[in-house]
């Protein structure tokens, strides 16, 4: 199967998926009655997926190979590559609209999938950074550290805008609004840690504070 067929039969698989998890929710729903709703056998649906988890993440994964690939034949400015790669991210979703749609309804009122999204969220950081550290390594790591989360906490808001089919979440949008984030600020403190937390809007301020007590006290 082509890399292309292959990414929409996933694509399609995690369309139906969605759909039954909105429809019935996420714990009543089984594994066989994806792969029937699909037109896969459930075979087949492991030979793809892990579990329901990662139907609903499946498109990220694809997201993330698709950013590693663009930014390890991007020449340029590394800065420019990591915006024009988070773009390109975006584009896809808005082709994809319905299905962000579906899993942001789903995934707010699972406490483990939020989980995962925040690990997603860290995963497309630790890309970025990654690839600033290896083509700008005189640069402070925590300029590039403040750069990528800027970057993707851009994109993320401007996505949940765009899902909810509210204005202004347009790609012209966040081309603008990347601009704007400040690149490579020489006065970073070296040796500093930052850490970067995302979480849902609706999270009660109490829980957050647990949450992140207890995240901190694992570093």
């Amino acid at each position: 199967m082509a890399q292309d067929d292959a990414a929409q039969f996933r694509l399609t698989v995690v369309d139906q998926a969605l759909r039954l998890f909105a429809e019935r929710g996420y714990e009543a729903t089984t594994v066989d009655e994806i792969a029937v709703a699909a037109g896969i056998s459930r075979r087949t649906f492991f030979r793809q997926f892990r579990s329901k988890e990662d139907v609903i993440f499946a498109d990220h994964e694809f997201q993330l190979a698709s950013a590693q690939e663009f930014l390890a034949e991007v020449r340029g400015d590394p800065w420019d590559a990591v915006c024009e790669a988070v773009i390109g991210v975006f584009e896809r979703f808005t082709q994809w609209r319905d299905i962000a749609a579906r899993r942001y309804q789903v995934v707010r009122w699972v406490p483990a999938l939020r989980e995962r999204e925040i690990v997603t969220v860290f995963r497309y950081e630790r890309l970025f950074t990654e690839f600033l550290r290896e083509r700008l390594p005189e640069t402070p790591d925590l300029a590039r550290i403040q750069f990528t989360a800027a970057v993707t906490a851009t994109h993320n808001y401007l996505l949940r805008r765009m899902v909810r089919g509210e204005p202004g979440a347009a790609v012209s949008d966040l081309r603008t609004e990347l601009a704007l984030i400040p690149r490579g600020r020489r006065d970073a403190a070296e040796g500093e840690e930052l850490v970067v937390a995302v979480f849902p809007r609706d999270m009660p301020p109490r829980e957050l504070a647990d949450r992140l007590t207890a995240r901190l006290g694992n570093l």
